[in-house]
């Protein structure tokens, strides 16, 4: 893979670096088979075979560092696309091609990449270094080329490192030309768990938490210690371009605890919610105490697009005043539920309506288990501001979780006969910040070392047992999978610590695809693992 070096290449966007190698109830032997290459014969078959409406959608999208105004008189050094976070929205229509190219303008010797997560797509386009394509070294440029033919609410973000928990990140829609649903408007919400130029580096936090509680100072009722400059754990720091600082030791022989959150709490979590002390929760990139203001009109109906392009932050998300009225999760369209807030993690999409009121509304955000978040206003007649603080009672009235939803009947899987079962432990803690899945850290270095094997045209069912006391969320690239017999179709879901959690697919997209928890760190950290399919 050139010069780079492996650790630098780690996935992690939003997942990255490592995962387990995984073991499956399936025959895969001691040896590796061929596997279906991201840009073979397969792949091509599969793409020509796709809706295309013959249409181009052109983008650039030039990802450089910048300095961010997020409210409240509060800025920050980080990196984004074009200046802004999020990233400028892209729209188009079922079934036209995107063709995006991406300019890195980074620091040094930085590569990146984009995944555009979600997206049923092509696996050489999937934005995965180096798994999928080579990555993209600073000063050069790669244009990613693909037809989205599913409809629904996406988004992109780096793959390489902890970029995600910077400013790179962006909405991506794909418009039903038929949608069936009717509405007045539409609002797209993206959620976002901030610390970059504030009081840290997503770099500084990971170097942190890969000393794990064992090598922490947690003494002191804060829980935060000295203000040590952290250290990148990727070995030579040159093609990151990064500076390779070595975390400061506390006077006490521990690390002191500048980012490790403890004590984050959340019954529907089932304990434990999160890693990271983060300075500020964002709703559009803007801070609680300066939020985005949506301006409607009483009575109209309004489609939220709610995105949580978060590292470390599960959201309960309320319209103060309103009940949600849930219609699709990760794309997909689901049977209707209305309920008073949900719950998303990160790497969730839900799409939900809403009737406007008339006054002023706190849309929270409120980060789970860590007693803050995010807020945007929704403002449709005259009434006064709440504050940032505020907590409205639908926040803890009917939530319903993903598993009490179920797919719409132009999704739902047909019944068919499982050809294949993948049992994919989820493995690791926070005291050695060992997170793997079946006990092996991916590798990036050969990501073709211990593949989940399946075959094109197979029912799969993969089996998630969570081995841990924390929540992951599981995120499949090109496909998406559906929760039990009947569930919602979905390509990221949260599974429990302590609880199994089966879902099916078909297996329909060939290549080489990454599923990992979305947790930036915990993939960052080893949990990840190839789901590659044989030739």
């Amino acid at each position: 893979m050139n010069s780079i070096n492996r650790r630098s290449v780690l996935l992690a966007g939003l997942g990255a670096a490592g995962a387990g190698a995984l073991a499956a109830c399936s025959d895969s032997g001691g040896s590796t088979p061929g596997l279906v290459s991201p840009s073979g014969s397969a792949v091509a078959r599969v793409e020509k075979k796709r809706a295309g409406t013959g249409r181009e959608h052109k983008i650039t999208l030039a990802a450089a560092p910048a300095l961010l105004d997020l409210g409240g008189g509060v800025r920050a050094r980080t990196w984004a696309f074009d200046g802004r976070t999020p990233g400028k929205e892209t729209r188009l229509s079922a079934g036209d091609t995107l063709v995006a190219e991406l300019a890195n303008q980074l620091p040094g010797r930085t590569a990146t990449s984009i995944h555009w997560h979600g997206i049923t797509l092509r696996n050489d386009m999937d934005g995965v270094p180096p798994a999928t394509q080579t990555p993209v070294r600073a000063g050069s440029t790669f244009t990613y080329r693909f037809i989205a033919d599913a409809p629904g609410t996406y988004f992109f973000h780096p793959h390489v490192g902890v970029q995600l928990d910077r400013g790179l990140y962006a909405p991506l829609i794909v418009e039903d030309p038929r949608e069936p649903l009717a509405y007045d408007d539409e609002w797209v919400v993206v959620l976002d768990d901030w610390v970059d130029g504030v009081t840290g580096t997503p770099d500084e936090v990971f170097a942190e938490l890969r000393q794990g509680m064992g090598g922490m100072n947690m003494g002191g009722a804060s829980g935060s210690g000295m203000e040590g400059n952290g250290m990148h754990h990727m070995g030579d720091m040159a093609d990151m371009g990064e500076d390779a600082a070595s975390p400061s030791p506390s006077s006490s022989g521990g690390m002191s605890s500048k980012f490790m959150l403890m004590g984050a709490e959340s019954d529907l979590l089932g304990g434990d919610a999160g890693d990271v002390k983060y300075p500020h929760h964002l709703i559009n990139g803007r801070v609680a105490t300066d939020p985005q203001v949506y301006s409607g009109k009483p009575g109209r109906r309004v489609r939220l697009r709610i995105v949580n392009a978060g590292s470390d932050t599960a959201y309960r998300v309320a319209l103060g005043g309103h009940r949600l009225t849930i219609t699709h999760t990760d794309g997909c369209p689901v049977e209707h539920r209305q309920v008073d807030a949900l719950l998303i993690g990160m790497g969730e999409r839900y799409d939900v309506l809403v009737t406007l009121g008339d006054g002023v509304f706190p849309l929270v955000a409120a980060a789970e288990g860590k007693d803050t978040g995010g807020l945007a206003l929704v403002r449709t007649g005259s009434g006064r501001a709440p504050s940032a603080a505020v907590r409205p009672k639908e926040l803890s009235g009917l939530i319903i979780t993903t598993s009490q939803l179920r797919a719409a009947d132009d999704v739902r899987l047909q019944s068919a006969r499982t050809d294949v079962t993948h049992r994919i432990r989820l493995t690791g803690g926070m005291m050695h910040y060992n997170w793997a899945i079946n006990g092996k850290p991916f590798d990036m270095a050969d990501p073709d070392a211990n593949p989940i094997l399946i075959e094109e045209g197979q029912r799969v069912r993969l089996d998630f047992v969570n081995d841990t006391t924390m929540w992951h969320p599981m995120h499949l690239h090109g496909h998406t999978y559906q929760l039990g017999d009947s569930g919602p179709r979905k390509d990221t879901a949260i599974v429990l610590p302590k609880k199994k959690l089966s879902v099916f697919f078909d297996a329909d997209n060939p290549g080489q695809w990454m599923l990992h928890c979305h947790n930036a760190y915990h993939g960052e950290a080893g949990m990840m693992t190839n789901v590659a399919y044989q030739t």
